[in-house]
């Protein structure tokens, strides 16, 4: 989005900071490869739409021929349309959905927090047109310049929960959930 994203800013003095006018839009669907971090991209100016997930399933499809691909998608209504699913279905693509309100568990988020970070965060655009080239001018640079930065950022380790208590569901013969920790666990949670 060219908008204003200010980082921290302290001062005695009063300052203006210079901000874009108007809302101009910059879309990007991409798909990252879990483990040589290839990215493959659509982009447009208007909106993302079912056909947009169709024409990044078509590329993925002639970029991985003959590799099975399993694309990772969160629950925007326009991934989960027949139109998606069918064409999935035919380009021997599985779509595998992450539960809702889990952006943690998909690495391309990690990513686009990364961009944010490198093109928008205390960075002042003068027109649309250089805001752009700014974001696909990193995303182009993802696999030559920001390669250190990405392989740390983005590693296939997720945050897992082991015997969590479920409010509401009570332990035998007890009126509230019992969490029990090991000497460990409370440990690391100090720590």
């Amino acid at each position: 989005m060219f908008a204003p994203f200010l980082g921290i800013l302290w001062c005695v003095q009063r300052l203006f900071v210079k901000a874009p006018s108007g809302r101009q839009r910059l879309n990007v669907l991409a798909a990252l490869h879990a483990t040589s971090h290839d990215l493959v991209t659509v982009t447009n100016l208007t909106y993302i739409t079912a056909t947009t997930v169709c024409e990044l399933l078509w590329l993925l499809a002639g970029a991985y021929s003959g590799l099975p691909i399993t694309l990772v998608l969160d629950n925007a209504r326009y991934q989960r349309c027949t139109l998606v699913r069918t064409l999935a279905e035919t380009l021997g693509i599985e779509l595998l959905y992450l539960p809702a309100y889990s952006p943690n568990l998909n690495l391309i988020e990690r990513l686009w927090k990364f961009v944010k970070k490198q093109c928008l965060y205390s960075k002042y655009y003068p027109d649309s047109a250089s805001f752009q080239h700014a974001i696909m001018e990193c995303l182009a640079q993802v696999p030559t310049n920001h390669k250190a930065a990405l392989d740390s950022l983005l590693t296939l380790r997720f945050q897992t929960f082991k015997a969590v208590p479920v409010v509401g569901e009570t332990p035998e013969g007890g009126l509230a959930p019992v969490v029990k920790r090991s000497e460990t666990e409370v440990l690391s949670m100090a720590a």
